[in-house]
């Protein structure tokens, strides 16, 4: 991802509704699968938003990160005081059975060979340790913001089981998110694109930003009531290494 993307997200991923979503929904994950004390990786950490947050909501957990950006370990480190490693997702630098649980939000879908990401991360988590992952959902809506943050394919929770099984981790949980604002985001990324295209990540005018909060709201109800989505323009995973090696 080109510097400037990281530069954006770091001035509005604390404030923006889509990384407020994304935050709360992995956290509410993590919160039903690990206990106090757990050790988390941040597997891809960008600008450190999902540090901060899970800072907030587990204050017991033991928090790392890794990015493969130094101008990102930077900024996280920073914005967090958290330990950040600087590193690629595919060669960790962590000892094996070193983590209670590793998300990874929107990171496994640039990397040229995710398998390889799935692999280590299985390698790194204790046996029953669980893997949270966000992916941008359906190739079909492949777009100009995808090339913007160097996305080089969007998943479905089919394509994932298959990944995730490959890497011998086993599916436990998945729905999509991001359901309720699906057809604004088809609109937005197929039929009418900007003409001059950047990436749909900034702070949106105030009254667009209440409607999407406000969706993100009902969408989390639901979810914490333990509904899902049949679609969204996100999908949501989890998976557990299992507990015999």
């Amino acid at each position: 991802m080109q510097p400037d993307e990281y530069r954006k997200m770091a001035e509005v991923e604390d404030r923006m509704w889509y990384y407020r979503a994304l935050h709360r929904h992995v956290a509410r994950t993590l919160r039903n699968a690990i206990g106090p004390g757990a050790a988390v990786l941040d597997a891809g950490c960008g600008t450190g938003g999902l540090l901060r947050h899970l800072h907030t909501v587990g204050p017991s957990w033991q928090l790392s990160g890794l990015d493969i950006s130094p101008l990102a370990c930077q900024l996280t480190r920073e914005r967090t005081g958290t330990e950040i490693a600087e590193g690629s997702v595919i060669k960790l630098p962590f000892a094996d059975g070193m983590f209670d649980a590793i998300t990874s939000c929107d990171v496994l879908c640039q990397v040229e060979h995710p398998e390889a990401a799935l692999r280590e991360f299985r390698r790194c988590l204790r046996p029953g340790g669980v893997v949270v992952l966000t992916m941008p959902a359906y190739q079909w809506l492949y777009s100009y913001h995808d090339r913007q943050v160097a996305n080089l394919r969007r998943y479905t929770a089919k394509s994932l089981t298959q990944l995730l099984r490959h890497a011998s981790i086993q599916p436990v949980h998945y729905t999509y998110w991001n359901a309720l604002p699906f057809p604004l985001a088809v609109l937005r990324r197929k039929i009418f694109p900007p003409r001059d295209p950047t990436s749909d990540v900034r702070l949106y005018p105030a009254p667009l930003e209440f409607m999407f909060n406000a969706m993100m709201a009902l969408e989390h109800g639901w979810l914490s009531a333990g509904g899902r989505f049949p679609y969204g323009s996100s999908v949501l995973f989890v998976g557990r290494k299992p507990d015999q090696v």
